[in-house]
């Protein structure tokens, strides 16, 4: 019997940062390596990626990583895994070359090479399983899912997929491949679940593309278009109504540019004119209703790019009186509040907001029906929902129990616990260290818990900060205590509360000083706890309290 373990590193109970392990026999093989976009009490948080102790602890018994798509959330980590586990990774034509965007962008790994193009028809043999694939749909091109067969059946991880009857050739999935599989018997299936709690029937492209079109092509002035920039059959849509509405498109972004030129050389985006593109600067050639402006902003992230424009602190381009706004991206439940702001800041700039969310379920993810029908097509032994929050992969577990998947064959595991399949059966057996790892700025890791929430303190009360010089060897104080405070009070209103602290100080360094068992930690400390009970007395505020001591005593001083 064949030992297989899954481990979801992670990617469950959160959106994002996909990352799962299947283990057959003493070959690992990774699916997806995603990253996550942090939320906002991640304060100055670029990004944040799995925990790759386990790959690097076990990295010779990695075959390689097998990508689904070429977003973010399935291929941002690669970099960061690739430095520490060097190892091969499997992609189609598209995922693959977005990947090298990402990898070769790093200088650690800038010369790695070692990239495998897949299609839906490669099957690849490690003896103990054998690895194929099959077509998917979603917002990207070249989407696939992956299936693990082992000689206890296989296991499906589906990645990012909606059923989408009316959708192009290009993004068309593979039903009949999905039945072959589900006849050859499925031991497990890795299911996404970002949708599983929205009943609504999602739009179809073909609906979607009509709304575009006629969005963009009635309305009289210029247009600034919202766009995820991985969302290439939305970006396709976009340039075609473009041309049909006679507008020149004016592409922003750094990271857009690339995935774009990226996808016309592939032949995964058709241009539709050969002149539909012109430069910011040739933007006053043409008049407004002749215009069109693709926003992706930094990241692929509009909204924050819209904000600039609407309150005039864009490097270059504004929104201005008789604009629309089209966004036509559906945000998270975390960003609704902040896509609302943003609306009102663009109203407030005399345009106008068409969100595209409004008439229609706009999403990539599959909703409960084609949960269903993935499960009827496939028939698994064992469910696992991933690619989810807590209360989507509940939504998932009850979309399953009704088509008669019975409760004790659903996972809902948490991050890095090992499933294990033994004696014809699976169970949870432990875990393995599955942290998030924080990207800030070139620090990796390096950003705990203490650091964000000193970051947090700071950000809503403030910092305070003592200076006192002393001479040890005559104790006493030889420079009066300044007081600086940032965040906190408006020194010039609060002269009463700066002298009141700066006697105390001065009080608790002559105690000190005369005290025969001096400490540099224990003044410090003594300092910062009075001066926060007092502070927070007078004012109800817990503002950082920075104690900086320097001695005036010969050649050397503290700090």
């Amino acid at each position: 019997m064949s030992e297989i373990k899954i481990i979801p590193l992670s990617g469950v109970r959160e959106n994002g940062k996909n990352l799962y392990i299947a283990e057959v026999e003493n070959d690992i093989f990774v699916l997806d390596c995603g990253l996550r976009y942090p939320e906002n009490e991640l304060l100055g948080i670029d990004t944040v990626i799995p925990d790759f102790t386990y790959l690097e602890e076990n990295s010779d018994r990695v075959a390689g990583v097998f990508l689904t798509h070429g977003h973010a959330d399935a291929i941002g980590a690669l970099p960061y895994l690739l430095e520490r586990v060097p190892v091969p990774v499997f992609g189609t034509e598209l995922t693959i070359e977005l990947a090298k965007l990402n990898v070769h962008r790093q200088a650690s790994t800038k010369k790695f090479k070692e990239f495998h193009v897949i299609d839906a028809h490669t099957e690849i043999d490690f003896g103990s399983t054998v690895v194929s694939f099959f077509k998917t749909t979603h917002s990207i091109p070249d989407s696939v899912g992956i299936s693990l067969k082992t000689k206890e059946g296989s296991i499906v991880y589906t990645g990012d997929f909606k059923f989408d009857q009316a959708a192009l050739p290009m993004y068309q999935t593979d039903f009949a491949r999905l039945a072959e599989i589900g006849r050859e018997h499925v031991l497990a299936l890795l299911s996404t679940s970002s949708n599983a709690e929205n009943p609504t029937q999602v739009a179809s492209e073909a609906q979607i593309a009509e709304e575009v079109y006629d969005t963009i092509k009635y309305w009289e002035g210029r247009i600034i278009v919202a766009c995820v920039a991985s969302n290439l059959q939305r970006v396709q849509q976009v340039l075609d109504a473009a041309a049909k509405s006679d507008r020149k498109v004016v592409l922003t972004g750094q990271d857009f540019g690339k995935i774009i030129r990226t996808a016309i050389k592939l032949g995964r985006l058709h241009v539709p004119q050969e002149d539909i593109f012109v430069t910011q600067k040739e933007m006053k050639k043409y008049a407004p209703e002749q215009l069109l402006i693709l926003e992706t902003g930094r990241m692929g992230e509009p909204i924050k790019a819209l904000q600039k424009m609407a309150n005039s602190t864009h490097r270059t381009l504004r929104i201005t009186e008789g604009d629309l706004v089209f966004i036509t991206t559906t945000p998270t439940i975390a960003m609704e509040t902040i896509v609302a702001k943003t609306e009102d800041m663009i109203y407030r700039s005399g345009a106008t907001v068409k969100n595209i969310s409004e008439n229609f379920r706009v999403s990539g993810h599959a909703n409960p029906s084609d949960l269903q029908l993935l499960l009827n097509l496939l028939k698994p032994d064992y469910l696992i929902p991933v690619q989810g929050e807590y209360r989507q992969m509940i939504a998932h577990k009850e979309v399953a129990m009704a088509v008669g998947i019975k409760e004790s064959h659903i996972f809902l595991p948490a991050k890095g616990d090992i499933l294990e399949y033994a004696h014809h059966e699976m169970r949870l057996a432990g875990s393995i260290p599955s942290d998030n790892i924080m990207i800030d700025g070139i620090g990796v890791g390096d950003i705990g818990n203490i650091v964000l929430r000193d970051r947090k303190v700071l950000s809503e009360d403030g910092i305070f900060i003592a200076v006192v010089t002393i001479n040890r060897r005559e104790k006493k104080i030889v420079s009066e205590p300044q007081i600086t405070s940032r965040g906190f009070v408006y020194v010039k209103a609060s002269r009463d509360l700066i002298r009141e602290s700066a006697e105390m100080v001065e009080e608790i360094v002559e105690k000190h000083l005369h005290d025969e068992e001096f400490e540099w930690s224990k003044l410090k400390q003594d300092i910062r706890d009075q001066l926060s009970r007092y502070l927070f007395e007078q004012t109800k505020r817990r503002p950082v309290i920075l104690p900086v001591i320097m001695e005036a005593s010969g050649r050397h001083r503290r700090k």
